[in-house]
């Protein structure tokens, strides 16, 4: 069975192609700048690599690009048997799902929320459908993960007729909260209370017991949570109404102002959203650098805290994404002081960390996992076992 499993940007097409007998990886691809002015594309299958650095014109020059090398390096000479996709949220729909109208149209019911994910996600599988209109196309919502997550910790504090409308805490990132999460059962045996960090671009954490989220910090929208790169996080809802009423601020504008201008980017005074940029500047002295990774770390190692508490205990955190694995400033600043909940990371092997390695010292009660994550293969499982259920029915 080959499973084509797709991440789709807002200007991105991300893709591998797994061989599901033994989950091999056949091929990967990176289109980046898509109907962009500038861009280009990076794709290898076995020794075989094609770059270019011309931006594709759309989604669907991009597929074309992509099926024709796929085709040319022989390793999927006809149609995949499926193409799962990565998607983030949809009103009123979660888990694994045949995508058709129906389901595009719900996701398109958050575009206001989601306005950055759930249009060029839609467009993107509307262009699949037109050239693979018989190959089934299979959503891996990220929020099914937290699906099983209790009222008390999903619900907002709103009517209660409003929450029937499907108003309430979602999360995100599932794919890489469950990677990590199974990747720890799997190292400590066991299912174990685990705190998970996906840190990048957009960051959230997940409190997880018994191998499924109980807790998260992005509730409906991806506008929640910790700082992310240049979107805002948590705010004082009124917030809105004090820049529009009182300071005179369009709605577009504070849209804007909250998607593209705050976060990292807000907070060090326009410096950067990058945090590997921030935490190069953070070491030469840059205050505004300062600023903002003191305040991220701030922020994360308050929400660590929060989901110790609310799991009556951890016994591991784990780190991912672009920033968790591969920056030892944020995971140190985050875990400072926390030997009173059993958190004590080991400084050198923080600073060395690869990832698979446990960067507590030795006698912490916590122990503390640097990650890879691997949303791809989390999502081509998933399309795998819909293919498989649907052929035993």
């Amino acid at each position: 069975m080959l499973v084509l499993s797709v991440n789709v940007g807002s200007t991105s097409l991300k893709y591998r192609l797994y061989r599901m007998d033994g989950e091999v990886e056949l091929a990967h691809g990176h289109f980046e700048g898509v109907a962009r002015d500038r861009g280009g594309s990076s794709q290898q299958a076995g020794a075989l690599t094609r770059q270019t650095d011309v931006p594709a014109r759309g989604y669907q020059d991009a597929i074309a690009d992509m099926l024709t090398f796929l085709k040319e390096t022989n390793v999927l000479p006809q149609l995949p048997d499926a193409v799962a996709f990565k998607t983030v949220a949809a009103m009123g729909v979660t888990g694994v799902q045949r995508l058709n109208e129906n389901v595009l149209h719900c996701m398109e019911q958050l575009n206001a929320l989601l306005p950055a994910h759930n249009p060029p996600y839609v467009a993107a599988i509307r262009q699949f459908m037109d050239i693979m209109p018989d190959t089934p196309l299979i959503g891996c919502f990220e929020t099914g993960f937290f699906s099983d997550m209790p009222p008390h910790a999903y619900l907002y504090p709103l009517p209660q007729a409003l929450s029937e409308q499907g108003l309430r805490r979602n999360g995100a990132h599932g794919a890489s909260h469950e990677y990590v999460t199974q990747w720890v059962t799997k190292r400590m045996g066991k299912p174990v209370r685990l705190i998970s960090c996906h840190l990048g671009g957009s960051s959230s954490l997940a409190a997880v017991r018994d191998g499924r989220g109980q807790d998260t910090t992005i509730g409906l929208s991806m506008q929640t949570g910790l700082p992310h790169n240049n979107r805002i996080g948590d705010i004082d809802p009124y917030l809105t109404f004090y820049l529009h009423e009182t300071l005179g601020m369009g709605l577009d504008d504070i849209k804007h102002l909250y998607g593209t201008q705050s976060g990292l980017y807000g907070l060090s005074h326009g410096l950067s959203g990058d945090m590997r940029v921030l935490t190069d500047a953070y070491q030469r002295g840059d205050p505004r650098a300062k600023q903002a990774v003191d305040a991220f770390c701030y922020q994360l190692r308050k929400q660590i805290g929060a989901y110790v508490a609310a799991l009556g205990g951890a016994e591991a955190i784990a780190f991912t994404g672009g920033i968790g694995q591969n920056s030892p400033i944020v995971r140190g600043l985050a875990l400072q002081g926390q030997s009173c909940m059993g958190i004590v990371i080991h400084e050198a092997k923080n600073h060395a960390a690869q990832p698979g390695d446990d960067i507590s010292v030795d006698d912490s009660p916590v122990r503390i996992f640097v990650v890879s994550t691997n949303e791809e293969i989390i999502i081509a499982r998933k399309a795998k076992r819909w293919l498989e259920r649907k052929e035993t029915h």
